[in-house]
């Protein structure tokens, strides 16, 4: 077994840091600050960090094959160009829901990007049960609810047979696998992959191996665990400095590094001096494991 090493690599802390993306062109990471409205990429060469403001929370972002990206924010699809620094808005949905924004997505084998949406809270631990959706936004703009009634839709990934679509609805406490259609980026019939044990708390952000092992980010649970979707076991815990930890992606040079992010927000004064660290995003190395290269959105 490889020695395990975490290190913090950003340290400018992000309210709710989310959705880490290699993009191999750039040699960098880019992700999202949900609630501080903002889109950022950390150079690994320079160690250079740029951010775009945007004019809503942000849930996801994507790498887009003519350049800049595709995100998700407050309830639109929309492109980034990372350039100029415009936001040219794709498409609107769920505009009869005041409180809901998209969260977590990514791009699939084919192209098209998915991501979901959530309720927001509209008190501390308050807020409205089923609002949720999850939506493919197709290379030429068109939009397709894929599921509806979720909860929190989050962590997304394929198979590497590209047959099954892999989802996480946070509230569900659990992994679920859908059947998925290649040619059309339709996703079937659903059955449960793997179901959270109490210390590992919230399943957040996810990506997937080499092996076809799943790697879920546990909030509140402090660790990222690796599933087999196979046998719905865990194989392994990495558990991390802070408590908050949202999503993972593989990375740098060869896709054997792995990068996570996490929030200090909903974090307290006390837990905040417990943990210094909490923002930050950590690179970990030794995992004995690669992951895929992100696909880009074709439109």
């Amino acid at each position: 077994m490889c020695s395990i090493k975490i290190e913090s690599i950003v340290k400018e802390k992000n309210r709710m840091g989310e959705c880490p993306v290699w993009e191999e062109r750039e040699n960098s990471l880019v992700y999202v600050d949900i609630n501080s409205q903002k889109v950022c990429r950390w150079n690994s060469v320079t160690n250079e960090i740029q951010c775009v403001s945007v004019d809503a929370r942000v849930g996801s972002v994507a790498l887009r094959k003519s350049g800049g990206y595709v995100i998700a924010l407050g309830t639109s699809f929309a492109f980034l160009n990372w350039k100029n620094r415009k936001v040219v808005t794709i498409s609107e949905q769920e505009l009869d829901k005041l409180n809901n924004r998209f969260n977590d997505g990514k791009v699939d084998p084919q192209g098209n990007f998915f991501a979901g949406t959530m309720a927001e809270e509209t008190a501390p631990g308050v807020r409205a049960r089923h609002q949720g959706a999850l939506y493919t936004l197709f290379p030429d703009c068109s939009v397709v609810k894929q599921l509806d009634h979720v909860d929190i839709s989050n962590g997304l990934d394929w198979s590497l047979d590209h047959r099954t679509f892999f989802h996480i609805d946070s509230l569900a406490y659990a992994v679920h696998a859908y059947s998925y259609d290649e040619c059309t980026g339709r996703i079937g019939d659903c059955r449960t992959v793997y179901k959270m044990e109490k210390e590992e708390a919230m399943p957040d952000g996810m990506c997937i191996d080499v092996e076809g092992k799943l790697w879920v980010a546990c909030i509140d649970g402090g660790r990222v665990i690796r599933i087999d979707p196979e046998t719905g076991r865990r194989i392994q815990t990495v558990k991390m400095p802070v408590s908050r930890i949202t999503s993972c992606c593989f990375g740098g040079k060869d896709y054997s590094e792995m990068y996570i992010t996490s929030a200090y927000d909903g974090l307290n004064s006390a837990a905040l001096a417990k943990e210094p660290q909490a923002g930050e995003i950590f690179k970990v190395t030794g995992l004995g494991v690669k992951g895929i290269p992100q696909y880009y959105f074709a439109g």
